[in-house]
């Protein structure tokens, strides 16, 4: 690799600048030399170190080397940060090789002969076409974000403007390879209204490097510097050699591109504004393809196809471009600060014999929510040109048509499109999707399948999943556990995106570089897909999951991360029918459960038995025990001894005895409007799925915001096979008095149950306000007595209070029905507070309490499959009698024995803050 300076006349002043620089500065503790032999081997020795520095260092960046197995640079970082005192001033890329002849510009200069007109298009339907979605994207923008023309731009406030007291340093990079444009753009940039600080002529493998050093040699210019190599590191070494720069601002250069001479002016003003200081910029760039009818995306090369996107400016279709503009990528020329060309050595690119210019805006944006941007011009003046001659980039841009340079770039775009690039169709074209899976692993895959398939067969439900790629789990083999085809991984289709992590990791133990990954690919695609769930498995890695919550929790429109154990993920299938509006409700509520005991700890340790051996979906569940004064010592050992993995243990103990009535009425108090209380006696079991219901029941009908039904006030885990508030006690089998409906329909009744009920916080808090103001010590002088109820007669219980406020009111909780009344709890009638050892042997008969426990996935046996809606739940009265909603109130209002007196039209709306009264309310 050869390096070259022009000498100059004043070739003395800078050898001299160099050497303060590097010995007089360093603290005195290096003296001067005092002979020239002494300052030629130091040059030397200085020239040698950085020649082999960089010829490793970009040897690195070629495309002959496979950096995928080994993308770990840190070796080169630690080398850069040794030399840096040697070459980070951009005067110290260059030394004097040998004595060149001195020439000027008249005589070594060579120009480009462009010996045709621009082309113009004469296809109508593609003018129209391309000036349509022109039109459409500008539009889009100005709405959104505001697309300023040059002036406008000018006029906005900047770090570095022509007016004010700081000049931006602004190193050039200029990259030849054949043409013979170099005299053209150097003089261009000696002529700039802003100077520049330095100017790097790289000659990488060129068969034109003695006429480009000749030339360099002929301007003679102390800040033009030339930097050759025998080999050819094609698109990236010019990006490596910009690390290099200590100056403000680097402006990258092919060697198709000479800008009018306010460029550097332009540039840097619009660089110093606050809106644009964190973005590239450019004078030519493009604008990805554009999802066609048949949700595929076309190539970008398409012809005739408005889908295919736009090439700005595109004189051939009369596109100029006087308002800046957004765009997907910037070719030819790039402006930005030295920082920001760090993010484009971030992954390993795709391939390297092309598409840097892709892979550096979606680096920018992925990493630095950098965005790309082409500058406007002024039509009438090519000194604000940044391609003063256009025919030379247009020639360019036309020339790329070869199939497997165009397929390459394809497989590029889209890939970038699948790992989360927002593109401007992605903008301008928000999606909407139910879930969006992660899998990070095959096995996950595996794990995730059941319900991903459920959610792509349903009707009306989309979703997608994500595989990390690389050496974790690629695209096709995720395919072949899904039993999709392989021609998936290669289709421009939004199904499977790969992730391709590996690309960052390497061989890295660290997990940062997997954890950045994962959150910037994924907060893309959340981005552009808005998904309602993010869905992976509970037990991945710390730092993935980490890194989906942080992805979850950036987007605008409350993406849900769910986190599901994998044996319950079979057992969940029916989220797939849950509505997309009550999707994003899934983490929402806080179901505790409150366990009532005493002295019964054989029946206490069956109930725990079957608590733990319920699915929980991952959902943190408090678990409360509230015993009485009286409780025994059997009791304490069990409380204490559990261990409860699925959230909080609290421990509650009466010092003063209360009595059932206070018992279960203090056992919970909702802490918010998401928190609901699952009370269960010691003489319960529940069922494995009496969660699944749970949560299933309240997704579909309290949580979904298409469904209203304010008077449902709990959900029951229990099917009763008796008319309860019935003197007689009489048989009654819900499937069978639904079988004209479907036998295994859920029903709406007013009649609350005490055998296993979660209760919703509102209706909870009413029913304390409303206990408080009716309970007596003697039960008799309670006002409320409803026709025909034996619970008129029930003293010390809290569910006649609930009773009578539930009819009152018009409220109704939610009850299963399958065969042979199979329930989610079961009540085992032990002898306790209400039922003592002689009443259970003469008055209850086991069989008509004790019902068969949920052992199996229920959604198999609900009509078609699934909850029905909220209006076609049939309703039931306190006697077990058909009749609708407005029914209940009206015999409520019809009693009128509220706390507050009320028309016979009206009923107590309450504020459910407090549960207190209110006013009285038409139904």
């Amino acid at each position: 690799m050869g390096l070259f300076r022009s000498t100059s006349m004043r070739s003395g002043e800078y050898l001299e600048g160099m050497i303060n620089d590097y010995v007089v500065g360093k603290a005195n503790k290096m003296r001067a030399p005092k002979s020239p032999s002494r300052l030629v081997a130091a040059l030397t020795c200085l020239q040698f170190g950085f020649a082999l520095y960089a010829t490793f260092l970009l040897y690195y960046m070629s495309p002959a080397v496979d950096l995928r197995a080994k993308p770990d640079f840190s070796w080169a970082t630690r080398i850069a940060q040794h030399w840096k005192q040697f070459i980070a001033q951009p005067h110290t890329l260059s030394s004097v090789q040998e004595n060149p002849v001195i020439t000027s510009p008249s005589v070594v200069c060579e120009h480009e002969q462009i010996d045709f007109l621009q082309k113009k298009s004469d296809d109508a339907l593609m003018i129209r076409l391309k000036k349509e979605l022109y039109g459409e994207v500008l539009e889009f923008q100005k709405k959104n974000s505001g697309t300023e023309t040059l002036a406008e731009l000018m006029r906005m406030e900047s770090k570095w403007s022509s007016r004010g007291p700081k000049i931006p340093k602004i190193t050039v990079i200029l990259n030849h390879f054949k043409r013979k444009t170099l005299c053209a753009q150097l003089d261009s940039l000696l002529n700039q209204t802003l100077p520049f600080h330095h100017v790097w002529v790289l000659s990488f493998g060129s068969p034109n490097e003695l006429a480009l050093k000749r030339i360099v040699e002929g301007y003679n210019n102390p800040r033009i510097s030339f930097i050759s190599s025998s080999y050819d590191f094609k698109y990236y070494g010019r990006f490596q050699m910009a690390l290099q720069t200590e100056a403000d601002f680097v402006y990258i250069l092919d060697d198709d591109m000479i800008p009018g001479k306010k460029m550097l002016e332009i540039l840097a003003h619009v660089g110093g504004t606050d809106k644009y200081k964190n973005s590239v910029l450019g004078s030519i760039g493009r604008i990805l393809p554009f999802r066609q009818k048949d949700f595929t995306f076309p190539s970008y090369r398409k012809f005739r196809s408005k889908e295919a996107g736009l090439y700005l400016p595109d004189p051939a279709y009369d596109i100029t471009v006087e308002r800046i503009v957004q765009v997907d990528f910037l070719s030819s020329s790039w402006f930005l600060s030295a920082q920001l060309v760090k993010a484009l050595f971030i992954e390993t690119p795709f391939t390297f014999m092309t598409g840097e210019d892709l892979h550096l805006s979606y680096q920018l944006q992925k990493y630095r929510n950098a965005g790309s941007y082409v500058l406007p011009v002024d039509p009438n003046n090519k000194e604000t040109w940044g391609d003063s001659e256009h025919r030379l980039a247009y020639v360019s841009e036309t020339t790329v048509i070869f199939k497997d340079v165009v397929q390459v770039r394809d497989d590029q775009w889209w890939r970038a499109l699948s790992r989360g690039y927002v593109t401007q169709w992605a903008a301008m074209n928000p999606q909407k999707i139910d879930a969006l899976f992660y899998a990070h692993s095959v096995d996950e895959v595996r794990a995730l399948a059941p319900l991903l398939e459920r959610f792509r067969s349903t009707v009306g439900r989309k979703a997608y999943i994500a595989v990390s790629g690389g050496s974790f789990c690629t695209c096709e083999e995720a395919a072949a556990v899904l039993k999709w085809p392989k021609v998936v991984c290669k289709e421009r289709r939004f199904k499977i995106f790969d992730l391709g992590i590996g690309a960052i990791s390497g061989g890295s133990n660290s997990e940062v570089p997997v954890l950045q990954a994962v959150y910037s690919s994924i907060k893309g695609l959340v981005k552009i897909h808005n998904p309602s769930l993010l869905i992976t498995v509970a037990d991945i890695d710390i730092n993935i999951k980490n890194a989906l919550k942080m992805a979850a929790e950036s987007s605008i429109n409350r993406t849900v991360l769910v986190l599901l154990p994998r044996p319950v993920i079979p057992k969940v299938l029916w989220m797939a029918n849950l509505r997309p509006t009550a999707l994003p409700n899934w983490n929402r509520m806080r179901i505790s459960v409150n366990i009532i005991t005493q002295n019964r700890a054989s029946s206490l340790h069956r109930l725990l038995r079957s608590l733990q051996n319920a699915y929980y979906l991952g959902d943190e569940v408090p678990l409360s025990f509230n015993m009485d004064s009286k409780v025994d010592e059997a009791t304490l050992k069990i409380v204490e001894s559990l261990e409860w993995a699925h959230g909080p243990k609290f421990v509650r103990r009466r010092i003063i005895q209360g009595g059932l009535i206070r018992a279960v009425s203090e056992s919970f108090y909702p802490s918010s409007d998401d928190d609901f209380g699952l009370l269960l006696e010691d003489d319960i079991e529940v069922s494995p799925y009496f969660y699944l219901w749970i949560k299933y029941a309240l997704l579909a009908y309290h949580y979904d915001p298409q469904v209203s039904l304010p008077e449902l006030s709990s959900i029951s885990l229990y099917t009763p096979r008796l008319i309860e508030v019935v003197k007689e006690r009489p048989k009654w089998n819900a499937t069978q008095f639904f079988k004209n409906i479907h036998p295994n329909t859920p029903y709406l009744h007013q009649l609350p149950c005490s055998w296993g009920a979660v209760f919703f916080p509102k209706h909870w808090r009413e029913f304390y306000a409303y206990m408080s103001s009716r309970f007596t010590q003697d039960a008799k002088q309670n006002p409320v007595q409803i026709p025909k109820s034996r619970t008129n007669g029930w003293q010390a219980s809290w569910k006649k209070f609930l009773i009578d406020m539930m009819y009152l009111r018009g409220y109704v909780s939610l009850y299963p029905n399958f065969p042979s009344q199979a329930s989610f709890s079961t009540n085992h009638m032990e002898p306790g507070a209400h039922i003592s050892a002689k009443d259970n042997a003469l008055k209850h008969d086991k069989v008509d309490f004790e019902v068969p426990l949920m052992k199996d996935d229920f959604t198999r046996l609900l009509p078609a499959g699934k909850l029905p809606p909220a209006s076609k739940l049939p309703v039931l009265n306190l006697f077990n009698q058909a009749v609708s909603l407005k029914g209940l109130k009206a015999a409520g209002a019809k009693l009128g024995q509220d706390v507050i007196g009320c028309d016979e039209a009206e009923i107590v709306a309450v504020d459910h803050s407090t549960g207190l009264p209110r006013n009285c309310t038409k139904f």
